[in-house]
């Protein structure tokens, strides 16, 4: 394979970003549907009200077992190969996960959880795909613009909760019945995906730096930091969210629409976020979502109606945008092509390692933390306290550093 395969080819990149964007919309609303019933259905299943998101928990383990091992097999046999993997992860996940239910048996629903995460893995590494054949000028507006693709999974995941949640005698059945066509069809589009595998290495080709190495770059650092807290707190207070929302006396419709609205929020900025990146900077607009994080804790905070579910719940999704879209720029743009597999990997582990405390975290405060869920709604926003200084503090400090020394 030849060297002039990585040339960046802007027509290229645009025919591969239509692919994910489709792969996002359709693939992708199995997320929002998981998001949405999982902890309900875990506190159907669970022996202690506790664990009630642990399947959500677990879904988001496998997503950290996996990403190494997902990032390795794209490095060697390129994009396709583990976006395969990760459709038939999830379209096992989605056949245990029924049978769980079918049992009621809170161990195989579990296991099936586990087994989704290997396709939010994958579907992980649609942003980075997307930058693979892209000049530096296209790759934020190419990141953004498969974000974007989530709009449609929004719309499409929380409808379809809607009509097949209770649509046949075991609840949520019917809901991972449709996951597992999600997955066998949506995985179809990866046939017309154009990104040329990786070239093997010749034994006097750069190796790159090692993953020490890699995290000791400033920039490399901080791109990881403000992606980790980002997501995880976006995945802390939704995973709580449908519990909540019920808890407070709403029905589950209500939870059904929150959620919806709450991933059309972390999506829809994607259509202009990549230009806004552009202008101002990508350091300011990670600011900027960090912020807006901070903003949706304070909203939330305020009361338990509905209103403060939805503002909540917007202002979560477009601070996560804003974060986590900025972080994978920067993150894109600061490591060579040869050393993409051992990056990519790291800094999926490091981000769903941290996802997964939040998401176990979640249940606990949500559940466990007070006498009714008002309470434990409070626990799980002020939570995001520490992570949000975590972040703030990380960016800050890169800002302030001589720009030599900020690489």
């Amino acid at each position: 394979m030849s060297t002039s395969e990585y040339i960046p080819d802007d027509s290229r990149a645009k025919r591969n970003v239509a692919v994910l964007v489709m792969a996002q919309a359709i693939l992708g609303a199995q997320m929002p549907m998981i998001f949405t019933i999982g902890g309900l259905a875990g506190q159907s299943l669970a022996p202690n009200p506790c664990f009630a998101t642990l399947p959500i928990s677990l879904i988001v383990l496998g997503s950290m077992l996996s990403a190494t091992p997902v990032s390795a097999i794209m490095q060697r046999y390129g994009r396709r190969a583990g976006f395969f993997l990760g459709a038939g992860g999830g379209t096992l996940g989605g056949i245990i996960g029924a049978i769980g239910l079918y049992h009621a048996s809170f161990p195989l629903f579990l296991l099936g959880s586990l087994f989704t995460g290997l396709y939010m893995s994958a579907h992980g590494f649609y942003r980075f795909a997307a930058a693979d054949t892209a000049s530096d000028a296209y790759r934020p507006k190419a990141i953004s613009y498969v974000m974007a693709g989530g709009l449609v999974s929004a719309l499409i995941g929380p409808q379809l909760v809607k009509v097949t949640a209770d649509a046949m005698v075991v609840p949520f059945m019917g809901t991972y019945l449709a996951v597992i066509a999600l997955n066998v069809f949506g995985s179809l589009l990866f046939t017309r995906l154009d990104i040329p595998k990786p070239p093997i290495p010749s034994q006097d080709a750069p190796r790159g730096r090692s993953r020490a190495e890699l995290l000791a770059t400033p920039r490399i650092a901080v791109a990881v930091i403000c992606a980790m807290v980002s997501y995880a707190l976006m995945n802390l207070v939704m995973t709580s969210t449908p519990l909540a929302v019920v808890g407070c006396g709403f029905q589950k419709s209500n939870a059904a629409d929150v959620v919806s609205a709450h991933v059309l929020a972390m999506y829809v900025p994607s259509f202009f976020t990549g230009h806004l990146i552009a202008r101002f900077g990508v350091e300011k607009i990670m600011g900027a979502g960090l912020a807006i994080l901070a903003a949706a804790g304070a909203v939330a905070l305020q009361g338990v109606e509905l209103a403060n579910f939805f503002g909540a719940l917007v202002l979560l999704g477009i601070g996560w945008n804003f974060g986590f879209i900025g972080a994978t720029t920067m993150l894109a743009g600061a490591h060579a092509p040869h050393e993409r597999g051992r990056m990519q990997g790291l800094n999926d582990l490091i981000v769903f390692g941290g996802v997964t405390f939040a998401s176990l975290s979640s249940g606990g405060l949500m559940n466990c933390s007070g006498g009714d869920a008002q309470t434990g709604w409070a626990a799980v926003n002020l939570a995001m306290a520490p992570m949000l200084v975590l972040a703030g503090g990380a960016l800050i400090w890169l800002v302030m550093r001589p720009k030599e020394q900020a690489v």
